[in-house]
């Protein structure tokens, strides 16, 4: 797949909230995720595919209520690509939580082999 075959797909995805099936297609083994600072029961860095499913599904435990999601369309280069990421979640504290964030991506034989998030 090109760079921007992989950024549509992933928008497309992700646009559904079908974030671990992005990761399962899109993402090599090895991928990095990298956040935009660490918060309590979330590292920095997360190595690997198999960590940033369980990140995932750590986060996941924590949402009550998916309200909204919302991904821009992907500004693609030759190796990266980018979007904005909009969430409007209720977490299980009842706090809402409305994220704004751009995502980061880059590619290498035809994978994403990291992520990065900044607010």
């Amino acid at each position: 797949m090109t760079t921007k075959e992989i950024a549509s797909r992933l928008v497309e995805l992700c646009r559904k909230g079908n974030f671990e099936a992005a990761q399962k297609e899109l993402f090599s083994d090895d991928a990095i995720s990298v956040e935009p600072h660490a918060t309590p029961g979330f590292e920095k860095e997360t190595k690997g595919l198999q960590a940033i499913f369980e990140k995932g599904q750590k986060f996941n435990d924590m949402v009550k209520e998916v309200h909204e999601i919302n991904v821009s369309e992907p500004v693609v280069a030759d190796n990266s690509f980018a979007c904005c990421l909009r969430m409007h979640v209720t977490m299980k504290d009842g706090k809402t939580n409305n994220m704004n964030e751009l995502c980061v991506y880059k590619i290498k034989d035809g994978k994403i082999i990291s992520e990065a998030f900044s607010m």
